[in-house]
């Protein structure tokens, strides 16, 4: 299940006790979220390899505990990515199939995506190419904003493991950042409205101002 840990740190820039103490306090949100841990603790019937759930589900239930809103609010789905260098459709059909019936009571969908073949749709579903991955953790590394940059997977006897390569600052604090590596300003930019509508209380750092990337 899964495979090696990211060689890439989850600590913050700070240290390793800022970077342990923001963990602490991530996993805490998150895993007591019934979607985050029905999704951790089914994932691995899967088989996929290198599998992370990420994004949305994450840094959104974190949002909805620090500003008092109901678990779920404004989280349209969970994304679970998986590496897998077989890049056929077919292959990944048969794992989206799978999850598809092994998720289906959960109150959102959940989008399983094999990183793998990003590279071959990305230019046509948003206008820039992108070069192919070589993990799930570089995957994450180019979501569009820094709050976007969590995963989070259990190992082979249910712990939880965290990548976070940005730390945890700009999520305790309501930010949302650019991350210029892939994602063009008018994904940020949609992204970032959508989600200050629903959580007015982020500030959200302008495209032009200072940002990560």
């Amino acid at each position: 299940m899964g495979g090696p840990p990211p060689p890439r740190p989850s600590q913050a820039p700070g240290g390793a006790l800022e970077g342990a103490a923001g963990e602490e306090r991530f996993l805490g949100i998150v895993l007591a979220d019934p979607t985050v841990a029905a999704i951790l603790e089914r994932a691995p019937v899967l088989g996929a390899p290198d599998w992370w759930l990420t994004a949305g589900v994450l840094f959104q239930t974190v949002w909805n505990e620090l500003t008092g809103r109901p678990p779920g609010t404004g989280i349209r789905d969970a994304d679970l990515f998986y590496f897998d260098p077989d890049t056929s459709w077919d292959a990944e059909d048969a794992v989206i199939r799978a999850g598809a019936e092994l998720f289906a009571d959960l109150p959102v969908p959940v989008e399983i995506r094999n990183e793998a073949r990003v590279h071959l749709w990305y230019e046509a579903r948003f206008g820039v190419p992108a070069a192919p991955f070589r993990d799930c953790a570089d995957a994450i590394d180019h979501f569009a904003a820094v709050c976007c940059c969590y995963g989070v997977r259990v190992d082979r006897e249910g712990r939880p493991e965290v990548y976070a390569p940005h730390g945890y600052d700009d999520l305790f604090d309501l930010v949302v950042r650019p991350n210029r590596r892939l994602a063009p300003r008018h994904v940020y930019e949609a992204k970032s409205a959508r989600w200050q509508q629903q959580w007015p209380e982020l500030t959200v750092v302008p495209w032009s101002g200072t940002g990560s990337g």
